[in-house]
């Protein structure tokens, strides 16, 4: 085999677990912690000071370079100081980037780590308390993706800018396209949420690994509240973890160097990146994603594989409607089983990070199943950013694969939008955001009389209301030339 085939030889998960925020480790600390630990699990702690390149998954954590901070605390301080873009994409395309960087020979010993403490800030802000934060200084030596912004002035007009209200348009665009009732709907949905919980009851680091039912998942109540229809809280990321992973990654040549056992080698085999228009407005649909289509599709075909020789699958799943559309566009049944962890809300959702826990769960488990083949999807945005990998604990008959397929998704097609519209416009799709007294707010996708996207809002109680028991996806309205809808 080529010596420089890229190969994972250690993973780690850890979580924290604590009552008093002020007990809280910091997240560098806790990636400090996971790089040692994924060390540990390659069965050499001292290879760590011959680490070349630190490479930390952008979080929600007020640290100005983690990297440098990092690289001192696990021995190489000398090593390359890497950092990456905001998105849930970001460690699959960091993981593209990290075994294209091996084969090319750039680098022979590469770390990915990343970690949030989401639980005790959830704690801090409730019991008003300051967390301290560690100063870290310096600049990264490189930067792995770029940031772009991810809503135009249409949405921004209406304050639609949180994944908590995209992605539920996104569900109920999913449901009239499917030409499904609201009831079947959200039955079905749960169903599919509820498998995903069955996977984390079994996963030893999960966050939650309690049973949850179908009936529990979709019906709201005080431990299950409303979020934003039809998504109650049981059908949202789990933000609220403190979690950390690491991935080492390095040529063939220098796991044989460094003594690396066989049984703890897994091989990436291909990977892509792709991304849809970032601006939902300018999207053809809000029920598909192209890029998933065709970077998933090719992911495969560089592997020489079809989706029926996928063995092990973790489908990136902040929202229910992210599971259905990459599973549909690339082919794999809603009925089998689409997750290694138990997803974002039962495996725990540590947002940009979480990708790094699907991956070290799925290097764990072929490991343990010689000759299975699994694939790894990540999603960034709004339904936005893609990378794909797949991996396997048999060697790969070729040298690792990857393509970025931009120019073929930016060949389909796209829409025009309007801040504002005065007039007719048919509602395309909607959410209703609630609040602790329950609607607060609607947001619709609109479509005028001549195909282009507007966006509405409406505080109307009645219209809100019944926004939650009857369609609304198709129906007629007017929009009053200030984004107010009238129905």
């Amino acid at each position: 085999m080529n010596p420089n085939t890229p190969v994972i030889i250690g993973v780690s998960q850890i979580q924290q677990r604590v009552t008093d925020p002020l007990e809280s480790a910091e997240p560098i600390d806790l990636m400090a912690d996971a790089v040692r630990k994924a060390a540990e699990d390659a069965g050499n702690p001292s290879l760590l000071g011959k680490v070349q390149s630190v490479r930390v998954i952008r979080g929600a954590w007020r640290h100005r370079q983690p990297a440098g901070y990092v690289a001192e605390q696990i021995g190489c301080p000398g090593a390359e100081k890497v950092g990456t873009c905001y998105g849930g994409n970001m460690v699959q395309s960091a993981l593209n980037a990290s075994a294209l960087d091996i084969l090319g020979g750039d680098r022979d010993l590469i770390v990915l780590t990343g970690a949030e403490i989401g639980n005790t800030l959830a704690r801090a802000r409730k019991t008003g308390v300051e967390l301290p934060v560690t100063v870290t200084e310096g600049r990264y030596d490189r930067m792995i993706g770029r940031e772009e912004p991810m809503a135009s002035e249409a949405e921004i007009a209406r304050d639609i800018q949180q994944p908590i209200q995209m992605y539920p348009i996104f569900e109920n665009a999913i449901r009239y396209a499917n030409g499904e009732s609201i009831d079947a709907h959200i039955r079905r949905v749960s169903e599919m949420a509820s498998r995903f919980c069955e996977v984390a009851c079994d996963n030893p680091d999960a966050w939650i690994r309690e049973a949850v039912d179908a009936e529990t998942i979709r019906t709201p109540g005080p431990a299950n509240r409303m979020i934003s229809f039809p998504y109650p809280k049981l059908l949202n990321s789990n933000n609220a973890v403190d979690m950390s992973a690491a991935i080492i990654v390095c040529s063939l040549g220098k796991a044989r160097a460094l003594g690396i056992d066989d049984s703890k080698l897994v091989y990436p085999w291909s990977g892509t990146d792709a991304h849809d228009t970032y601006f939902v407005s300018e999207r053809d649909n809000l029920h598909s994603s192209p890029a998933i289509r065709v970077a998933g599709a090719r992911a495969l075909e560089l592997s020489g594989m079809s989706v029926n020789d996928v063995d092990l699958l973790d489908i990136y799943s902040c929202f229910p409607s992210a599971v259905q559309v990459a599973a549909t566009e690339m082919g794999f049944p809603l009925e089998r089983q689409l997750t290694v962890t138990g997803g974002m809300t039962f495996g725990g959702g540590p947002l940009n990070n979480y990708v790094m826990h699907s991956i070290a769960r799925m290097v764990d488990l072929l490991r343990n199943a010689p000759g299975k083949r699994g694939l790894i999807t990540a999603n960034g945005g709004f339904l936005t950013k893609h990378a794909f990998g797949v991996y396997s604990a048999e060697p790969p008959e070729q040298d690792f694969q990857y393509e970025n397929v931009q120019d073929e998704v930016d060949r389909f097609p796209t829409r025009q939008w309007v801040v504002d519209h005065e007039g007719d416009v048919g509602i395309e799709s909607y959410t209703v955001m609630f609040g602790v007294n329950g609607p607060s707010v609607a947001h619709a996708a609109c479509l005028t009389p001549d195909g282009l996207r507007t966006w509405a809002n409406t505080t109307d109680p009645d219209v809100m209301q019944a926004m939650t028991v009857e369609e609304f996806c198709g129906r007629p309205a007017r929009l009053d030339g200030a984004g107010n809808l009238v129905v």
